[in-house]
């Protein structure tokens, strides 16, 4: 399969270099590379807590959250954002 990458000057000369010095293509280092980096087991991806609110509220009164019509008629009303909360 062909494909096209983009790679930094720097990376490229130094892969032509040892492709070159390897009596090899380039595209060999490449695959070599891509399946020892892919067959590296990934640490799993920790994330931070996310913020739990502590502010009161709830629903506007008279709007259906499961209805997405009476949703959107709450929000393009004319009245203020605060009159609907």
């Amino acid at each position: 399969m062909r494909t096209t990458l983009a790679l930094n000057d720097q990376l490229f000369r130094e892969l032509k270099t040892a492709a070159a010095a390897r009596g090899c293509s380039m595209t060999s280092i490449i695959e070599d590379a891509l399946r020892v980096a892919l067959n590296e087991p990934q640490a799993p991806l920790v994330l931070p807590p996310l913020p739990v609110s502590r502010s009161t509220g709830g629903v506007v009164g008279g709007v259906d959250i499961m209805d997405s019509t009476s949703v959107r008629a709450a929000l393009d009303s004319d009245r203020p954002l605060d009159a609907v909360r």
